[in-house]
């Protein structure tokens, strides 16, 4: 079926695809510094390759030169809000810099097709929603800034790509500290009784996908003859932070009731992404629910634990 690259291979998001890409025969190569991600998350597979490498720091051109990727999935990043607002040059030297290395690398050793996961946070404040790709993109943050630079980039090199605008990502291996997301911290808090803090006061809204929706898209678009094409990806279905800790209480039977803190700076109050445009371009899309992908989720781990 092909060759491809994945950065950010061995993390939440990309362990996923790289799963998803070997059931479907890929060759597949991950590109992982392990800052985040983990060999534990990655499948053995005899035609996966692993290299522990800094997209921004290491060699990167002779593993492309050796390996001839077909295709690329670029998805080591930096990927925290809170972070960037502090921390704004390491963001940018992960985001855009790192990102354009692999961007020209890919552009010199004519890959086939270019995915990478971009962010909702390129839209800033919505001015309706759902949020469409013709919303206009004013970010508030500098990770949302930042990833809007990297598209740009990616537009103006020529390679033929997919951009995907990923909702709030969830699901197994999803890592549980400050930086990553809510269901994470919700689910680690609520199997170990410990105390749970909503920032505001959780009437904001955001929309879930669950992680394996993602990796099955991205198959589907490395599979399909769409490129230079960016598109949301969602559920199109907003849920507020105190319904989501609300249906996860009954899910994991957690008594506890949540500590309400001021708003943090950076991020959105709503957000819902409208997927009217992936579902015209790629059929037979089908997404979990947010009390599905949470049963789902808690399933797992029960099984993993037995």
């Amino acid at each position: 079926m092909g060759k491809v690259l994945i950065t950010g291979g061995a993390g939440f998001i990309g362990s996923h695809i790289t799963d998803k890409l070997l059931d479907n025969n890929y060759q597949v190569i991950v590109l992982d510094n392990l800052s985040s991600g983990n060999l534990d998350n990655l499948q053995k597979h005899e035609n996966l390759k692993f290299y522990n490498i800094d997209i921004t720091k290491d060699d990167i051109e002779t593993i492309f030169k050796t390996e001839k990727p077909d295709y690329v999935i670029h998805l080591a990043a930096q990927t925290s809000v809170a972070y960037s607002v502090l921390n704004s040059y390491e963001d940018a030297k992960m985001n855009i810099l790192g990102s354009i290395k692999i961007i020209e690398l890919s552009k010199k050793y004519s890959v086939k097709k270019f995915l990478t996961a971009s962010s909702a946070a390129v839209y800033g404040i919505p001015k309706y929603l759902p949020i469409d790709e013709n919303h206009p993109t004013e970010p508030i943050s500098q990770y949302g800034l930042s990833k809007l630079t990297m598209e740009k980039y990616i537009r103006l090199s020529g390679i033929p790509y997919i951009i995907f605008r990923f909702s709030n990502a969830y699901g197994p291996r999803q890592r549980s500290s400050k930086e990553s997301g809510v269901v994470a911290i919700f689910d680690k808090a609520m199997r170990n009784n410990q105390p749970i803090n909503i920032y505001g006061d959780g009437n904001q809204i955001r929309d879930f996908i669950y992680v394996e929706d993602i990796a099955s898209i991205c198959v589907k678009a490395i599979k399909s003859d769409v490129m230079n094409e960016t598109f949301n990806f969602s559920t199109n279905k907003g849920v507020t932070l105190n319904d989501l800790y609300n249906t996860m209480k009954a899910i994991y039977g957690y008594n506890q009731n949540a500590n309400y803190l001021p708003e943090r700076d950076g991020e959105i109050r709503d957000s819902i992404l409208s997927n009217e445009k992936v579902l015209n371009i790629f059929n037979e899309i089908k997404t979990f629910d947010i009390k599905a992908g949470l049963t789902t989720l808690q399933e797992k781990f029960l099984c993993k634990n037995l």
